[in-house]
């Protein structure tokens, strides 16, 4: 396998080209149950019957672990969304329906994101009692069992030039309630201040899925709590507000 073209990088992270094969290759700081949780979640979502690349092969490459998927032709939805601004809200809509359409297929042995969401919990830089009154929050939450994708962006959806859909980056994919997904959606949209966007996005999953607003909100402070744990300072304190906005609800 090559290593010489470089489709995206990230922090401690690429993803390369080699023909009909994308390679991501994970820094030192990944473990190799790390990575091969993300292949195996990426599996399960196919298995489910969503669009995303198949998983070819889990292996190691200069001393890093790497995933082997099939390469899709195609530019992300975030890119399409930047290079026609008119059809923003357009591309917005599209951006739901694929994420409701997630949310209707299931994964049996997929994590439980209500488990992975109290684990979290724990590790969140908190006092005693805000942490208890969250915990008892989010034990109190309905527990479904619909594929939540952890990280659901129009950075990781590619659209291929047949106008095909295909899913990325699965790390934090888990079975569990569709609103906490959405509160995590809503919340990435703000972090990066489009909060025009974010509400928009709200309501038209509201509105098309049939769900209560109010509902997803109630779970905006567990999701932004669940958050703190892995982002930088600035992101941090940015949750902590979200946290508390929606703490009493």
């Amino acid at each position: 396998m090559k290593l010489s073209t470089v489709v995206s990088a990230r922090t401690n992270k690429a993803v390369y080209r080699d023909g009909d094969m994308a390679i991501k290759v994970f820094g030192s700081s990944f473990s190799k149950t790390e990575v091969l949780g993300e292949a195996l979640n990426q599996t399960m979502a196919e298995e489910a019957g969503l669009p995303v690349p198949v998983v070819l092969g889990v292996t190691r490459i200069e001393g890093k672990w790497a995933i082997v998927s099939d390469f899709i032709e195609g530019r992300t939805l975030s890119m399409m969304m930047s290079e026609k601004p008119r059809d923003y809200f357009e591309y917005l809509e599209l951006f739901v329906d694929i994420q409701i359409d997630m949310h209707t297929k299931r994964a049996p042995l997929m994590p439980a994101l209500w488990n992975r969401m109290h684990l979290k919990l724990d590790q969140a830089d908190m006092d005693d009692a805000t942490r208890f009154a969250l915990h008892a929050k989010l034990a109190a939450m309905p527990k479904h069992n619909k594929i939540c994708h952890g990280h659901f962006c129009p950075d990781n959806i590619i659209i291929t030039p047949t106008g095909q859909h295909y899913i990325l980056d699965w790390p934090l994919a888990a079975q569990g309630n569709a609103s906490a997904d959405v509160a995590r959606t809503y919340l990435l949209f703000l972090v990066e201040g489009k909060h025009a966007a974010a509400e928009h996005y709200l309501d038209l999953f509201c509105r098309k899925s049939q769900t209560d607003k109010s509902y997803v909100q109630g779970w905006i402070s567990i999701v932004a709590a669940v958050q703190s744990v892995n982002g930088g300072m600035e992101e941090r304190e940015f949750l902590y507000n979200w946290m508390n906005i929606y703490y009493h609800d």
